[in-house]
């Protein structure tokens, strides 16, 4: 996955914040980094697929939130997951 090209996806769909960016990106680095998405589905992550998903959550939710939403829904169909929770970013939304 490239942050450079998911941050630039998350400015453009959600024109979220950078703190917000920032925090949902390095997460999904983690995430990606971890092996664990593609232990549980068989497929890489992408920031095309990232965005799908954050896209499905909640549209009155935050960017962070929106993660959190998502990172649930895995915990939920393939357990675990919520070492990939954002628990705490500087808002300046």
């Amino acid at each position: 996955m490239d942050a450079t090209e998911l941050d630039r996806r998350l400015r453009e769909e959600f024109d979220s914040p950078e703190g917000a960016r920032r925090v949902v990106v390095r997460q999904a680095r983690d995430l990606v980094d971890s092996g664990e998405y593609r232990n549980d589905t068989g497929v890489e992550l992408s920031a095309e697929a990232i965005v799908s998903h954050l896209l499905d959550a909640p549209s009155e939710r935050s960017l962070p939130e929106k993660w959190n939403w998502w990172m649930g829904s895995l915990g939920i169909a393939y357990g675990g997951y919520t070492e990939f929770l954002i628990v705490r970013w500087q808002r300046t939304e």
